[in-house]
């Protein structure tokens, strides 16, 4: 009787322990401070990526100490040589506004732990260990306020370099040099740096997490540190880079190199768990994150921008991303396909900036943005005839968004037919502009 007893007992001592961790991670409502800044997030659509730290030196990608297993000895050279004399935050700011980029996100802090600002936790930084001496995201801060650019901060959950990143997780088990520790030290170590960057930099944009996915089944206190970003600066909007569905207390849904829906980098749930929130897609210009030497998968301008498109046409964002050289400077070939990009926004700016879906389902050749009755259908491959079968009525007029020419165009039961001459054609993206009934 004693067992059948403890057998019913225990279910529910469980249960109620479950709930009450829901409920402590989904009390949160959203100040109005929050809401519009989601409200502004949905419709910024494009922001820079940068990744940067002193694994640039070895320009083999930000991965580089687990994927050559360099020792904790080894690696606590390369802050030595870091000395990036050529940073200009002004010019780093102005290349992303003229890029038609409305926020910059930077790695604060990345698997390797070292810190690019100014931290009490740790001597493990850019101001005390690097001959530069300077707080890089203080510069970058101030920067983007002078420019009207909102700043992110990425920051790393997973860390090869702490002790007290312990148990340890799927990453970095060839690194030399790691030793036991503290899981909840490690945790208020979290929770100090991330009040520093709440504090220190003035009004923070949002907080980039990365890394859950290194100890899926670790307590990460997301709980505590989700309310603390909140209370210390309720519009900062909080995302996780862990591709499942979103969790309690965040305010936007990340997809890293896939489209929502997408899931051609094995991130299973990317392709399921979408849910209501602001979305953004994170992407390269080459085909690294970090700076890496030998990296020759530059996209080229018309990819880049197609992904642009394609993201508001999939209801998202595209962080597109840099990795600057260890000098400071970002490679000229980024500069040069963002400075593209800003001219085909210059002109074509209003069918991205501000807008949500439109009703005509995204294809690898076709998507549409929308705002109110307005839409515009970006058709991304040269082709004479389209047929959109989501339009069967309820046109009042389709224009060529360039020329302003009337799109010859048959309305039916079946769906709408569209001829397109080639004299109209565009080689990046030919727009069409409905206005609805």
């Amino acid at each position: 009787m004693r067992v059948n007893i403890i057998k019913r007992i225990v279910p529910i001592l469980l249960f109620l322990l479950l709930s009450k961790a829901i409920i402590a991670q989904s009390n949160y409502v959203p100040t109005k401070e929050n809401l519009a800044a989601r409200q502004w997030f949905d419709e910024a659509k494009f922001g820079l990526f940068i990744h940067w730290g002193v694994y640039s030196v070895l320009g083999d990608g930000e991965w580089v100490m687990q994927q050559q297993n360099i020792s904790i000895d080894e690696y606590e050279k390369l802050p030595t040589f870091f000395n990036p004399i050529q940073f200009n935050a002004d010019e780093w700011v102005k290349m992303a506004k003229n890029a038609g980029m409305k926020y910059i996100c930077i790695t604060s802090r990345h698997h390797d732990g070292f810190s690019m600002f100014d931290s009490k936790a740790t001597d493990y930084t850019i101001v005390k260990k690097t001959p530069y001496q300077k707080d890089v995201l203080k510069d970058l801060a101030d920067a983007c306020k002078r420019e009207g650019i909102k700043l992110f901060f990425y920051y790393s959950l997973l860390d090869w370099h702490n002790d007290d990143y312990f148990p340890r997780g799927r990453t970095g088990t060839g690194i030399r040099g790691r030793n036991d520790g503290d899981w909840e030290k490690y945790i208020a170590f979290m929770k100090a740096q991330l009040t520093e960057l709440l504090t220190n930099y003035g009004e923070i944009g949002g907080i980039w997490f990365d890394g859950d996915w290194d100890k899926k089944k670790a307590d990460w206190h997301y709980d505590e540190i989700y309310q603390l970003i909140h209370d210390l600066q309720p519009q900062c909007l909080i995302g996780n880079n862990h591709h499942e569905a979103v969790k309690p207390g965040e305010d936007f849904q990340m997809f890293e190199k896939d489209l929502p829906g997408r899931s051609t980098q094995n991130f299973a749930s990317d392709a399921e768990d979408i849910g209501e929130l602001p979305k953004e897609v994170c992407e390269t210009i080459n085909g690294s994150w970090g700076f890496n030497l030998k990296d020759r998968k530059h996209k080229s301008d018309k990819e880049l921008i197609h992904y642009l498109i394609k993201a508001a046409g999939f209801d998202c964002n595209l962080l597109l991303n840099v990795g600057p050289m260890p000098n400071g400077e970002i490679q000229p070939k980024h500069v040069q396909s963002l400075a593209k990009i800003g001219e085909w926004l210059n002109t074509n700016g209003e069918t991205i900036y501000g807008t949500r879906q439109g009703v005509v389902s995204p294809t690898e050749e076709m998507v549409s943005t929308q705002k109110g009755k307005k839409m515009y259908l970006h058709l991304l491959e040269n082709k004479n005839t389209w047929f959109i079968p989501e339009i069967k009525g309820g046109v009042e007029s389709i224009r060529y968004y360039k020329s302003k020419n009337k799109v010859k165009h048959e309305v039916n039961s079946y769906g709408l037919l569209l001829e397109i001459p080639e004299k109209e054609q565009d080689s990046i993206d030919t727009i069409i502009e409905i206005t609805l009934k």
